[in-house]
């Protein structure tokens, strides 16, 4: 494909993540609240809604890895525009919560076909060796989707009801994903030869397999750390005596830390071999949210601290884009992250229940990020140990 090609590519994508993310996944959260004081749904029940679309999402996903690898990334997306734009209009109008669910779970399918898998597929598959610098873009500017929809959402709710403000939103969907997808994807979707050592055009031997069984269950356990974090960073830091304003504040410059590292990615794969590059960024998680365990002040370093782990949250992005492509190269590679994705989002969708409970049980935060710091070791012990075939080890 011509760089003019590629490069619209990635323009394109870059701006159907920033507006699928806002509205299918950061419009929810601030929402929330006025959806059930307009309806008197629980907010318990609301959120099992829409981390039933996570799951949902995880389900999907592995289908539609195989459409990528056959039809390539301009069907699979365009289709899920589609499907989105009435899923979110399905929202808007639910008159039960048992509605709502539903509108949520068709979100969830929808969800497959537009957010990072299938744009990783695209960008891995068509910029090729320098799929990193592909995807190092793309995930600094979809980071920013909450930063434009969070407050988007904020000034649409203040000026009309939350029905609205999600029939605006599927609105900007349609204008903006539906075209966007159908007419700047296009390309021919190229062949890709299995890598070295991996002479079967069949994926299933390597999903099989003890490397990548183990690497799915390394960032599985990663995953669930690294987003109960995200999620419980701000009852950690009230329990530690920072008031509202101080905690919201560090959870958002953990933001910038997480866009400020993946800017280092690049390097990084330079510099380090991909069974070590993966055990010290789930490392890096383990010993930063280990720090947040056992330090207790002064406020000015806990954000500091909440910084630093926004950074390696963002260099896990990156490693998850490539995990797959680093060790089986392209040819396979919607199949084969669709596969190593599903529990990956699935831990993602039981986070935030899970460091409640824990909390509850263990007697607060900070032992719960004790233990989440012990798991994401525990992960990194395994990636270092087994999650990498050795001809991709180095």
């Amino acid at each position: 494909m011509p760089r003019a090609a590629l490069r619209r590519v990635l323009v394109v994508l870059c701006v159907t993540e920033v507006v699928s993310w806002g509205v299918l996944y950061y419009a929810f959260p601030v929402l929330a609240p006025s959806i059930a004081a307009d309806t008197g749904w629980s907010p318990g029940a609301m959120t099992a809604a829409f981390s039933s679309a996570l799951v949902v999402a995880a389900l999907v996903g592995i289908p539609v890895g195989r459409a990528l690898d056959r039809w390539g990334p301009r069907a699979v997306m365009t289709a899920g525009s589609v499907l989105a734009v009435p899923s979110v209009v399905g929202i808007a109008v639910a008159e039960s919560v048992w509605w709502f669910l539903a509108a949520w779970l068709v979100a969830g399918v929808a969800m497959a076909g537009v957010l990072y898998q299938p744009a990783f597929a695209a960008l891995t598959r068509w910029w090729g060796p320098r799929q990193v610098a592909a995807l190092t873009a793309l995930t600094l500017i979809a980071g920013l989707s909450s930063t434009v929809f969070a407050p988007l959402t904020a000034a649409l709710i203040a000026r009309m009801d939350w029905r609205d403000t999600y029939l605006v939103l599927a609105a900007v969907l349609a204008v903006t994903t539906i075209p966007l997808h159908l007419f700047g994807l296009r390309g021919q979707w190229p062949e890709v030869e299995p890598a070295p050592g991996w002479a079967s055009r069949d994926p299933g031997p390597v999903a099989r397999s003890r490397p990548f069984v183990l690497l799915t269950v390394a960032m599985t356990l990663a995953a669930f750390a690294v987003y109960a974090v995200l999620i419980n960073l701000v009852p950690l830091l009230l329990g530690r005596g920072l008031d509202t304003a101080t905690a919201a504040l560090a959870l958002g410059l953990g933001g910038v830390g997480q866009v400020a590292g993946r800017l280092f990615y690049g390097r990084l794969v330079a510099a380090t071999g991909v069974r070590s590059r993966t055990a010290l960024i789930i490392g890096a998680c383990a010993g930063t949210t280990g720090l947040l365990a056992v330090v207790p002040g002064p406020a000015v370093l806990l954000v500091v601290i909440s910084v630093v782990v926004g950074a390696a949250r963002g260099i896990f992005t990156l490693l998850q884009a490539t995990a797959v492509s680093d060790r089986w190269g392209a040819a396979h590679y919607g199949r084969l992250n669709g596969v190593i994705s599903a529990p990956m989002l699935i831990a993602t969708a039981v986070a935030p229940w899970a460091g409640t409970a824990l909390a509850a049980l263990l007697g607060g935060y900070p032992a719960v990020f004790l233990l989440l710091a012990g798991i994401a070791a525990g992960a990194a012990l395994i990636s270092a140990t087994g999650g990498t075939p050795a001809r991709a080890a180095r």
